[in-house]
């Protein structure tokens, strides 16, 4: 492991929740690691290493496909414990194992919100736009204790710095009027993450997040408020999630919900995320593994032509449902049935800002 005696020295420790040990100066500079686990229901199993980072302004490798150059991410490893995260990888730098480990030890950035305040501030910063939660999900169960956002956000405010955020969690809406906040002084951009509302599927494949109905309620919590959310249609998972009575389900709750937006993305399977979940689909899904080996025969992406037959499918739905760039910002509602009887006019669209 990157950090020497790390299991020895949290076993020696006089208190049994917390144990200090060297840090790995490459990342964490100088400062201690202090490896916690706290005996509550929602924290059972897991182990939480507490750290001071020397930087939390991440550049993104000019080869990513991402729209985005500069991250940052206050956790490594997630709790939500989604079998097909692309991230698990990253938890092998650490010598970290990435199948459970990945889902149990969950390293905490104490001091991203005063470093990141100390970098905007840099006149070396140009000012450029940040992505969260695209490694990993910012607001996990770890967020409700750690509470590192309020201050992450707050510091993207004071410097007027343009910010987006990819969640999964129901956590975000505690921040609710820090997010307005920053809407005032800069671009503000929220998406929820939602591939799927088969709650089958979700309690098999993403054991430890919300349901999409409650992921639903932020997006349409986010939009009565005032803030346009998207939603990222990831991943729709190949021969499980994708047939067309799941994806027009999908997006018809997605449009319900008064989303501005919906992006497909197919499921992708890289290193350390392909053994975990091939793991699983050999477990839950026999049959499928021989699929699953031709459709990603070429590396960790589905062929051209199935990205694209999903992504035309799901476009042409949400231009069904209402949900397109047209108007960019304002959400679409679907029109209520029909009522037997008469009833009161269905309330008008809100007008967002």
């Amino acid at each position: 492991m990157r950090w020497d005696n790390l299991a020895e020295n949290g076993r020696n420790a006089t208190d049994p929740e917390s144990a200090t040990l060297p840090g790995d100066i490459a990342l964490f500079g100088t400062d201690a690691v202090t490896t916690r686990t706290f005996d509550t229901p929602e924290f059972r199993g897991i182990t939480f290493h507490e750290v001071r980072a020397r930087s939390i302004l991440n550049r993104v490798p000019g080869a990513s496909r991402m729209p985005f150059e500069w991250t940052v991410n206050p956790y490594r490893g997630c709790t939500h414990a989604c079998v097909y995260c692309f991230a698990r990888k990253t938890h092998s730098y650490l010598d970290l194992d990435t199948g459970l480990g990945f889902d149990s030890q969950i390293v905490v950035k104490v001091n991203a919100p005063e470093l990141l305040r100390r970098q905007l501030a840099s006149r070396r910063w140009q000012g450029a736009h940040i992505a969260m939660g695209t490694n990993v999900d910012c607001y996990q169960r770890a967020e409700g204790r750690y509470h590192l956002m309020p201050g992450i956000i707050g510091a993207l405010r004071d410097h007027a710095n343009p910010f987006s955020i990819l969640t999964k969690g129901t956590l975000i809406l505690r921040d609710l009027e820090l997010l307005r906040q920053a809407a005032e002084v800069t671009d503000v951009g929220i998406s929820v993450s939602v591939g799927f509302t088969d709650p089958g599927l979700w309690r098999s494949v993403e054991p430890g997040t919300p349901s999409p109905e409650r992921r639903l309620d932020v997006v349409r919590t986010l939009t009565e408020h005032g803030i346009g959310c998207g939603v990222l249609m990831a991943p729709v998972i190949p021969f499980l999630g994708d047939h067309p009575d799941q994806l027009r389900a999908t997006v018809r709750a997605i449009a319900s919900a008064g989303a501005t937006s919906v992006t497909p993305l197919v499921l992708h399977l890289r290193p350390g995320a392909r053994e975990w979940f091939m793991a699983w689909l050999a477990r839950e899904h026999p049959h499928l593994v021989r699929r699953y080996e031709r459709l990603y025969a070429e590396g960790a992406y589905a062929p051209k032509w199935y990205q694209r037959r999903i992504t035309r499918h799901v476009h042409e739905l949400a231009t069904e449902f209402g949900i397109g760039p047209a108007q960019r910002g304002t959400p679409r509602r679907i029109p209520p049935a029909p009522q037997p009887v008469l009833a009161e006019p269905a309330a008008t669209q809100l007008s967002l800002l």
